[in-house]
């Protein structure tokens, strides 16, 4: 039989993943879709509570203030370029933008103290790495640009070490959560050659972690545009459908398959109810 696929094997993870557990996932956007699935399913999650995050390094920031639960105070705030007119921070997606300060720190510092409770809690944290290019401000590398001049800022990227650094001090400061890593399989097409290059630092720098081959999923076996958003660099639909898929048979509870299988169904009706009654 001609086969149309090479099927990428997931090896048996460390650890499972039940509905009793409580999940944190951190990193790309394609944790905001993991999230979505694992909400659905009827988990306990909470994804990317400070945004989309791109790099190791913001990551371990978030955590931090996560860990601290300290509020945003004025000097946290910034002024978004290219005239905006809107307030965020270098550690937010400029979803958390306000018009004012006050009215940034306001929902900032809500959405904080809700964030570091659910954290505190987490028992599983799965967080997707998109690069390991990072943006400095003033010597400190910030989760978000905010559309402000490009002078401002110095673009490096991390070692390998640097990389791996990150990972184990977030690990080693948590002894209480399980943590899974994956690449995000998204390109970085502004410079595909720097994309390659930060793509593999950031697998180097997961050797010995535990892992989810997302990045190998979408790349060497959905290898067709079919798979692929509008814009022709974020999964589709399909795709993320496939590694959610795909992340259950190696991490969920065989016993709790057929509640989760229900628990999407539902949610599937009622999302659909909704759109009715909108229309």
């Amino acid at each position: 039989m001609v086969k149309l696929s090479t099927p990428v094997s997931v090896p048996p993870l460390p650890f499972g993943i039940s509905l009793k557990d409580k999940i944190v996932v951190l990193g790309s956007c394609l944790c905001d879709d993991l999230g979505a699935k694992f909400a659905d399913a009827g988990f306990d999650v909470m994804a990317n509570p400070f945004g989309t995050l791109y790099n190791p390094l913001s990551i371990e920031n978030a955590i931090k203030r996560l860990d601290s639960a300290e509020s945003y105070t004025e000097k946290d705030c910034v002024e978004i370029g290219a005239g905006a007119g809107l307030v965020c921070s270098f550690e937010h997606y400029t979803k958390f933008a306000r018009p004012t300060a006050d009215e940034f720190l306001a929902g900032a510092n809500a959405a904080l103290a809700r964030a570091a409770e659910k954290w505190r809690s987490a028992s599983t944290v799965i967080v997707s790495l998109y690069t390991a290019c990072v943006w400095e401000h003033d010597g400190r590398v910030v989760a978000n640009c905010l559309k402000r001049p490009a002078a401002e800022f110095t673009r490096r990227m991390l070692s390998v070490d640097e990389v791996a650094s990150a990972v184990g001090r977030i690990e080693k400061a948590h002894p209480d959560k399980r943590f899974l890593w994956m690449v995000c399989p998204i390109r970085q097409m502004s410079d595909p050659r720097e994309n390659s290059l930060s793509k593999a630092t950031l697998h180097l720098g997961l050797a010995g972690a535990a892992y989810f081959p997302a990045y190998e999923i979408v790349h060497d076996e959905l290898r067709d545009y079919r798979f692929y958003a509008d814009d022709l660099l974020h999964p589709s639909a399909t795709a993320v459908q496939v590694l959610w898929e795909r992340l259950l048979d190696a991490a969920a509870d065989p016993s709790e398959r057929a509640t989760i299988a229900l628990n999407e169904k539902e949610s599937k009706a009622s999302t659909h109810k909704k759109i009715c009654r909108k229309n």
